[in-house]
């Protein structure tokens, strides 16, 4: 709901609120937060509450480190898991200066301007998530194993998916907390399980997976399970994808519709203009070593081209009608910051239609089981981290829409990334102690 300042007072004020939770995320994408009493909230919401910028990784300097943090009063959510007396909310919030300019770093903000470049145009994109995840069992110190929650496969039921009331369990408090979710369902892999949330604006949906990774995280706990969004956590079982759907408004109409069973020019434009910068933006769509052990295997991609209702092109359309007309985006991982990655998206798709790309012919066959010689015809996907840091460190497209600051930045902590994970002995043990239990 958009509640405005008053709003969020009037509403802290008379149901017991105690605690807020003032969140925002690193270039990383890794959630972050400063709780703060309710008798500092009006102050929060006027002159903002200032935190050490030099502590998060990404952001800056000790000799410059004061930023400031405004909360966003449209993300007012309750934490339904915590007490219903002293209660506790959470609300994202925007990062500035001292001086009150926008932090070039505040990924929230690059994301609202592109929507609003987006909106300038006369377009309006919608964007929904589908994300996956893995549930390991807990030791008896609460420390997490390797071993899966169960061995059930896609869409499986009780008693074989011992998923199935911790999936209910996040579902009911996803909506408790204003976010709408679809379906629910076992994946292939044993352990794995996937929830969709009805889409929504880009920056809702964003501000969305971040509180629905939160959500899964805790509500596992809960149920002394581990929860993890590492991509490919059973090296010989599927990975973990997010898949991003998107669709395309003009003057209210769904450009994604076909009229006739043909799409529009901008749905065709637009589609080409993510392909054609898909490796520049890999690095911002999965952005860990492990991300790339997914690619080419169990339904994920690795070949860049696109096709309707195939599940092994990069894109593909759903058969869907309406509203629910998209494209859904299947390389990305969980992983990934979903601001920067909408930011580049959007900035490809419309580049895209203000070009006038043409598509290529659609891939209608199973590239998982195609010849060489058909699939020798088609670009791929870096192949690795080190390649996908050096696709973004030379993008003139990338440069265009993220802050000079933000990119150096990633470069030179994704190139020591894969460097390290190169030299290491183990790289199983490195990734796992890197990613796993990482949000």
């Amino acid at each position: 709901m958009d509640y405005t300042v008053s709003e969020v007072l009037q509403y802290v004020a008379e149901n017991d609120v105690k605690f807020i939770r003032l969140a925002f995320c690193d270039i990383f994408g890794t959630p972050k937060n400063i709780s703060i009493l309710s008798s500092e909230l009006a102050r929060a919401f006027a002159q903002g509450i200032c935190f050490d910028a030099s502590a998060v990784d990404g952001f800056m300097n000790v000799e410059e480190s004061d930023l400031l943090l405004f909360p966003d009063p449209t993300t007012l959510a309750v934490l339904p898991w915590r007490p219903a007396q002293g209660r506790v909310v959470r609300l994202y919030c925007d990062i500035r200066h001292p001086d009150g300019r926008p932090f070039e770093g505040d990924c929230r903000h690059l994301l609202r301007q592109a929507v609003q470049q987006v909106s300038a145009t006369g377009f309006e994109c919608k964007f929904g998530a589908e994300c996956e995840f893995y549930l390991f069992e807990m030791d008896e110190k609460g420390c997490p194993t390797n071993v899966p929650h169960d061995s059930a496969g896609y869409c499986d039921i009780a008693p074989l998916d011992k998923g199935e009331n911790v999936r209910r369990e996040i579902c009911l408090t996803l909506e408790e907390m204003g976010i709408s979710p679809e379906t629910s369902h076992h994946e292939q892999g044993p352990g794995q399980n996937e929830i969709d949330f009805k889409f929504s604006d880009p920056l809702t949906c964003a501000d969305n997976l971040i509180t629905f990774k939160s959500v899964v995280r805790t509500i596992a706990a809960r149920n002394g399970l581990f929860a993890t969004f590492m991509p490919k956590p059973i090296a010989d079982k599927s990975g973990s994808g997010l898949h991003i759907n998107m669709s395309l408004y003009k003057d209210g109409r769904n450009l994604f519709v076909r009229d006739k069973e043909h799409h529009s020019s901008a749905f065709h434009s637009f589609i080409a203009g993510i392909l054609s910068h898909i490796s520049e933006m890999t690095l911002f769509l999965n952005s860990t070593t492990n991300s790339y052990a997914r690619f080419g295997s169990y339904e994920a991609p690795k070949y860049i081209t696109w096709s309707r209702e195939n599940r092994s092109p990069l894109i593909r359309i759903p058969a869907a009608s309406g509203d629910y007309s998209r494209m859904e985006l299947r390389s990305p991982d969980p992983l990934c910051n979903p601001y920067l990655a909408f930011t580049l998206l959007l900035g490809a798709g419309i580049e895209g239609i203000h070009n006038k790309l043409e598509l290529c012919p659609p891939a209608d066959f199973n590239l998982f089981t195609a010849d060489a010689e058909t699939l020798s015809k088609f670009d791929v996907l870096p192949k690795d981290l080190g390649e996908a840091v050096e696709a973004a460190a030379s993008s003139t497209f990338v440069a265009r829409y993220l802050p000079q600051k933000t990119i150096e930045k990633m470069i030179a902590s994704k190139r020591s990334e894969w460097l390290n994970c190169e030299y290491v002995g183990d790289r199983v043990e490195y990734e796992h102690v890197r990613y796993f239990s990482r949000l």
